[in-house]
């Protein structure tokens, strides 16, 4: 685990991050509708380049509006990434009071996140939670360094933009971006951050989306990035035990706290043998 512990704590549990465009406020004011557990006001994909100067403000009344209204809602705003020409101006005018974070794309090193941290403070948005976007080449393979850092909170993989950067191609099974996936869960688990998975883009494929993030929880995300408003009960969902899960959980904890009892160090449970690893697992499922 990182030597440095983040702060604020504790961090808003996000199963489900919904996106929309700033520049869109009908959009973003029925963000919260679905139930997720975080929104994000977007001022860098969703958003065409001759109308991010407008976004900015768009979001700032969005945020305060969304916060007026729900007061336990994690909002956040996604600003360009640092090498472009709109980040500056997305730190001084697009974000604004009742925010929760600011997710800053396509991050690669921690001297960027450096940089970062010094323009949100100048701007007086220290306080800010960080969520760092790890989706480039360069991001997965220096993602350590930047999840490591103490400015960051929470992170996300973004499997699109990797893929891009890599120039290779998306499969329906997803096996190109497996190891960069994994990669990046290790990191964050390393560093002692939630991680959010991947995009579905196919948002009317209920059964893609089920399967990918049990994908995702299988090797160790918390939650899931969603692109449409029906993709959020399927995260909540696919994030959270099940009633079967809990269940099972506690009957595993029955037989091995009496196996410990009895001084044994690993006991039979439904044709398997389980041990501490196995009980530690039980409880951490009971504790979500």
């Amino acid at each position: 685990m990182a030597d440095t512990p983040h702060p604020q704590d504790p961090l808003p549990r996000l199963r489900s991050l919904l996106f929309a465009p700033a520049s869109r406020p009908d959009m973003c004011a029925k963000l919260p509708r679905s139930g997720p557990d975080g929104v994000v006001l977007d001022l860098e994909d969703a958003v065409a380049s001759s109308a991010k100067a407008e976004a900015r403000s768009q979001a700032c009344a969005a945020a305060a509006e969304l916060r007026q209204l729900h007061s336990d809602l994690a909002i956040f705003v996604r600003v360009n990434p640092p090498s472009t020409e709109w980040f500056a101006g997305d730190v001084a005018d697009g974000l604004g009071e009742g925010l929760t974070g600011v997710v800053v794309p396509k991050l690669e090193s921690a001297a960027q996140v450096d940089a970062v941290q010094q323009a949100l403070t100048k701007a007086g948005w220290e306080n800010l939670l960080l969520l760092a976007g790890i989706e480039t080449a360069a991001g997965v393979a220096h993602v350590g360094d930047v999840l490591e850092h103490p400015s960051v909170h929470i992170a996300y993989f973004g499997a699109e933009d990797f893929i891009t950067d890599m120039g290779g191609v998306r499969t329906d099974d997803g096996v190109e971006v497996l190891f960069a996936r994994s990669q990046v869960a290790l990191a964050a688990r390393l560093a002692g951050v939630p991680v959010l998975d991947q995009v579905v883009t196919a948002f009317g494929d209920d059964e893609r989306f089920l399967a990918d993030a049990a994908v995702g929880r299988s090797i160790g995300y918390s939650g899931k990035l969603c692109i449409h408003p029906a993709q959020v009960p399927l995260a909540n969902r696919s994030f959270s035990p099940s009633l079967e899960e809990k269940e099972r959980a506690r009957a595993l904890l029955a037989v091995w706290d009496a196996a410990q009892a009895r001084g044994e160090a690993s006991v039979a449970f439904e044709g398997q043998m389980i041990d501490e690893p196995l009980a530690r697992r039980a409880r951490a499922l009971l504790d979500e």
